[in-house]
């Protein structure tokens, strides 16, 4: 008799030395959210941010292309910008290196003191980057596969989804702080085993639970579902977009989500590692131009105060129970026919997740 599968063991989100191997392995091998275009409208404008214990920085070139480098110089080491802004050229404050748009070497004081200084030979570590959707990603691997390979299907049925994306720029990224790894908030994410009990405004409101599914597609997880009668919904959801009366989900492995309500409105989560005990999410709202929008702000506060209150009590219970030497890891619910009381969409990811750090099988 075949036994059944469990979850996978404690140590695996408590432990310092799985994380470090996450940092320097998985985390430094995956498509990875970065910024918003809307950061980089400009020539010369830049945005920094971390990913897998690196400091990049995303900057648009005079030819309109978004590149991604590693935010050292590559004289001494120092960091060249922080935060966002705008530059001609990109100078590091140590001592004054300054690096065109494309990353090459513009000057630097005194180099032709240098003997046999051969400036097209420095020049900016580049980092992979993708634009999708108005976000850019990136991935530490230089030979990565591209993201449709990863995640096929996804941009054009997300294009589908929400047609207006070139319009849309952040309306709010509210920060929010979990006292658990990062894994046990992507999993708790990405199945809704426990929803009816946990998220009761979820459950009863725009999904349909008895059709709600989630199914891999490459590494991403398609989250489906039909809708609850949507004539009592608190907004106007008549978008004149195809879609406009449904609700849908993408998950990227490892760390961002899209979401589509009805309405074509969209949202997104996306997870930052802090350590084997913390991770921050953040939870993205998107209007026209970022403009004051009373709907999506009215739905941004309904979502804090029921879901995402919800989340957190649930993700820090099981992370201070997974440091508990009682806990011996279950069996995975995992319904063959998947839908809405199966874990199956877990079982996916934890083998991701093992197979990061102990190889395939």
């Amino acid at each position: 008799m075949t036994e059944p599968l469990r979850s996978l063991a404690a140590r695996y989100y408590t432990d310092p030395q799985v994380f470090r191997l996450e940092t320097q392995g998985l985390l430094a091998r995956t498509w990875q959210f970065g910024c918003h275009v809307s950061d980089l409208e400009n020539t010369g404008d830049y945005a920094t941010f971390d990913i897998a214990g690196e400091s990049l920085f995303a900057i648009r070139g005079h030819d309109g292309q978004i590149r991604v480098f590693y935010n050292v110089c590559q004289h001494r080491a120092h960091q060249l910008v922080s935060g966002k802004g705008s530059t001609r050229v990109v100078v590091c404050p140590y001592h004054a290196w300054s690096y065109e748009l494309t990353g090459a070497l513009r000057a630097g004081p005194n180099l032709k003191a240098v003997e046999n200084f051969d400036r097209s030979k420095v020049c900016l570590t580049e980092v992979r980057a993708e634009e999708f959707l108005g976000f850019v990603f990136v991935n530490l691997d230089p030979s990565a596969a591209p993201m449709e390979d990863w995640f096929p299907n996804a941009r054009a049925e997300l294009e589908e989804w929400v047609p207006n994306w070139r319009d849309l720029k952040p309306l709010e990224w509210v920060e929010i702080p979990e006292n658990c790894n990062w894994k046990v908030s992507v999993e708790n994410y990405s199945e809704c085993y426990h929803c009816a009990l946990n998220h009761p405004t979820f459950a009863n409101g725009v999904i349909k639970p008895e059709t709600y599914d989630i199914q891999p597609q490459g590494k991403c997880l398609r989250h489906t579902t039909e809708c609850q009668s949507l004539e009592a919904m608190t907004y106007d959801i008549n978008s004149g977009f195809a879609h406009q009366h449904e609700y849908s989900s993408w998950f990227l492995w490892p760390m961002f989500s899209f979401q589509v309500y009805p309405g074509n409105v969209l949202n997104t989560y996306h997870w930052r590692a802090i350590d084997p005990d913390h991770v921050v999410v953040w939870r993205g709202w998107y209007s026209i131009g970022g403009a004051e929008d009373a709907k999506v702000r009215q739905l941004a506060r309904q979502d804090r105060e029921t879901t995402v209150e919800e989340d957190i009590h649930l993700v820090e219970s099981v992370q201070r129970g997974l440091h508990s030497r009682g806990y011996v890891p279950g069996p995975l619910v995992v319904d063959p026919n998947g839908g809405v009381n199966s874990e199956h969409p877990v079982m996916h990811l934890q083998k991701w997740m093992k197979d990061a750090i102990d190889g395939p099988n």
